[in-house]
């Protein structure tokens, strides 16, 4: 008897830009593996049900991605180290108990690919961490443990800036501000982790952020530049990029926490790199 693909899937809203499933379909062909992997757009008062109906229909795993990584950790029964650190969750594991278990990867994903994809050095620099949401707590104990100055967390509402400071100040020097209060400081890495690109807006930016080696990230990636890309350019800063390195790599640490392997993420970046942005619309469609 031939066994059915085992069901895995990604929640987000909107998710119709997504390339998990094209990225876990070629982890599953570079390991030898059978499964079949989903996008689902999940609109906000619906969480709840679509999770609990997914597992109950046999899934063995979720993505999640914005604007559920908060909301979704009622619904879990345990919580990994690294989740509860950052009090967010992007990957959701079902227990040979039943029991459904969160984790979050994006923060070794993101580190990875900073450091070891795109040679950006950390140690001793101030970074700039824009948003207080649910993408930017996953990132915020990898970085500050990379030896970091300072880090900085600017947010509309500067208070929520502060509060998520203080959460994760005893693991190194962080700080909340409001974007008012960024005027005369320059930063080695910018990152946006915001919701603003995928309406393709840009948060309220001073001018003199940018130093002549300044790095800008956005967690966000698309067919083309980002508005946030774009501005960065515009800007002069020496490099910029989209979220697409962290994206393969902190897949790459979810398919090893589902499937016991980790898949190698090179062979995938070279391909996204080299795609253009038809090609890249075209993996998202299959």
């Amino acid at each position: 008897m031939t066994l059915s693909p085992e069901r895995y899937a990604v929640l987000g809203h909107p998710i119709a830009h997504s390339l998990s499933p094209w990225i876990h379909g070629q982890f599953a062909l570079q390991t030898g593996q059978r499964l079949i992997y989903t996008a689902i757009d999940v609109a906000p008062e619906a969480l709840t049900p679509v999770v609990r109906d997914f597992f109950a229909q046999g899934g063995c795993g979720l993505n999640i991605t914005v604007p559920h990584k908060q909301a979704v950790l009622e619904l879990l029964d345990t919580l990994s180290e690294r989740a509860r650190e950052a009090g967010a969750v992007n990957t959701i594991v079902r227990e040979a108990d039943q029991r459904l278990r969160g984790d979050n990867t994006d923060g070794i994903g993101f580190v990875r690919d900073l450091t070891q994809n795109l040679d950006v050095r950390l140690a001793g620099g101030r970074v700039l961490m824009l948003g207080a949401g649910g993408a930017a707590r996953g990132l915020l104990a990898p970085l500050l443990g990379q030896g970091l100055q300072e880090l900085v967390i600017a947010n509309r509402a500067a208070a929520r800036a502060r509060e998520l400071a203080g959460a994760f100040a005893r693991l190194g020097p962080v700080r909340g501000a409001g974007y008012t209060e960024l005027d005369g400081l320059d930063y080695a890495l910018i990152i946006n982790a915001t919701a603003a690109s995928l309406q393709e807006e840009l948060p309220p930016l001073p001018a003199c952020l940018l130093a002549a080696e300044t790095v800008c990230y956005d967690l966000a990636y698309g067919h083309s530049p980002t508005r946030f890309v774009q501005w960065a350019r515009q800007q002069g800063a020496a490099r910029a990029y989209m979220g697409t390195g962290m994206l393969v790599e902190q897949a790459a640490e979810s398919y090893l926490l589902w499937r016991g392997v980790r898949p190698q993420t090179a062979p995938l970046l070279a391909a996204l790199s080299r795609a253009s942005p038809e090609t890249v619309n075209h993996l998202r469609q299959h």
